[in-house]
């Protein structure tokens, strides 16, 4: 079967693509720029087209291989030329979560379904890490990079699909799971669901379709990951490989005592991409975009930072999508308490409803209990500056941005890394071919 996704390098649509791959179909794909996953995309053999979606690559797929399905993101408009001319062509289309479950259904596959407004990424990810370090073969998809894994993969031998499920466009709600496990819920996506109430009845439909539901309880003692936040996806990821693993016949006798082995296995559980990530020494980015994320990643960093002895945190804050944080903006108020230094960024603008406002940094540092450690910022050399300044004298530095400020960090980082090389290298003492020092 041969598979077109359109946005083939977003963090939903790439996984996925991964897993379709790696279980035996034909997969091409098109987007405007590369994304997190495209390199692993070009590694698994995916033909991907990056720029102009004019639909001419589509075209060219189309006559030379042929195309039974044409999958697309839901960021991608109705009126988009690629969607157009597949229907044109009266190519198969949906939006990926029709795909998916033609995919769980032809596998025989048991659906682990994690859903939530935060941690569902992380949560996500520890599952598949604990059943990856057992030596359970596991199917999955995940919406982020891996330093242990692809970001999505189709194991013929295993038993479960573990899935991150995305509220976002009530995708989630086409699924039936064999177990869903809901991390946080708190209200998000108000160009979606009218009001919170509207909201959390997404999230009971999800629940009543499914076989059963796991929710966090208290958090086990014995997991020392940094972050409360952390600590509890933890031990719900545990206990949801828990309720998986009796089903695996052969281990279930064997892990009815194995609770510390899970516990020493998720301790040592690398992270992800873009969720508290160590992108250099003392650097750290993460997806964080909503209030209720931004204050689970400012105590991961504050305890992180007392951990290894730094003085103190300086965030570098990109809000995502004006339409959200408009409705957001009150919930700001404490979420940055502790930090020593707040530099806000404009609001990353994506999906926007043209006839709100844009709120500017200035409007949201008023609503702020610390407004005095916090200034407007943009993505400059003086901001790099300063930044390096502050990574300098000890300080921990986090970036928290769904936006192009990761790759600005990242490069950033990289040049002054380069610039602190170079430097070192011109004032080293040079050395005789027998290693001693000689004068110049």
């Amino acid at each position: 079967m041969n598979i077109y996704i359109s946005g083939i390098s977003g963090t939903g649509m790439g996984p996925l693509a991964l897993m379709a791959k790696s279980a035996g179909m034909e997969v091409f794909g098109s987007d405007l720029a590369g994304g997190a996953v495209t390199g692993e995309l070009a590694e698994a053999g995916i033909k991907v087209y990056l720029g102009e979606q004019d639909g001419e690559f589509l075209k060219a797929r189309a006559k030379d291989e042929g195309i039974d399905w044409f999958v697309y993101t839901s960021a991608l408009p109705e009126d988009h030329p690629e969607l157009l001319l597949a229907k044109k062509l009266k190519l198969k289309t949906s939006k990926r979560d029709e795909f998916l479950n033609f995919l769980i259904k032809k596998m025989k596959l048991k659906l682990v379904a994690v859903a939530g407004t935060h941690g569902k990424t992380t949560t996500t990810a520890m599952i598949v890490w604990i059943l990856k370090q057992l030596g359970v073969p596991i199917s999955y998809s995940v919406g982020t990079t891996l330093p242990f894994a692809p970001a999505g993969e189709y194991n013929p031998k295993s038993e479960f699909f573990v899935y991150e499920a995305d509220e976002y466009d009530r995708n989630f709600l086409s699924f039936k799971p064999w177990l869903a496990v809901i991390p946080t819920l708190s209200y998000d996506h108000p160009d979606i669901y009218a009001d919170e109430e509207e909201y959390r009845k997404a999230f009971e439909q999800f629940e009543s379709q499914s076989r059963e539901v796991l929710h966090g309880d208290e958090i086990a003692a014995e997991i020392d990951l940094a972050g409360e936040a952390r600590r509890y996806d933890a031990t719900l990821a545990i206990d949801a490989v828990k309720k998986m693993l009796p089903e695996q016949k052969k281990l279930s006798k064997i892990l009815r005592n194995r609770h510390k082995q899970l516990v020493k296995i998720i301790n040592g559980f690398p992270g992800i991409g873009r969720r508290f990530e160590q992108i250099s020494e003392g650097y750290y980015s993460d997806y964080a975009h909503h209030p209720e994320e931004v204050r689970a990643t400012v105590e991961i960093a504050l305890e992180e930072a007392d951990r290894r002895g730094l003085k103190g945190v300086v965030v570098l804050y990109e809000p995502h999508q004006n339409s959200r944080q408009v409705g957001l903006a009150g919930q700001y108020e404490d979420v940055f308490r502790g930090v020593t230094k707040l530099y806000w960024l404009p609001t990353y603008l994506t999906r926007e409803n043209t006839s709100v406002k844009v709120m500017q940094p200035k409007d949201f540092i008023e609503k702020l209990s610390n407004k005095k450690v916090a200034e407007p910022a943009e993505l400059d050399e003086k901001l790099a500056d300063e930044l390096q300044t502050w990574h300098e004298k000890g300080y921990l530095v986090l970036l928290m941005s769904a936006g192009p400020a990761d790759k600005w960090m990242r490069k950033m980082v990289y040049a002054k890394n380069q610039e602190s090389a170079a430097t070192r290298l011109v004032h080293a003492p040079r050395t005789a071919e027998d290693g001693s020092e000689r004068l110049m």
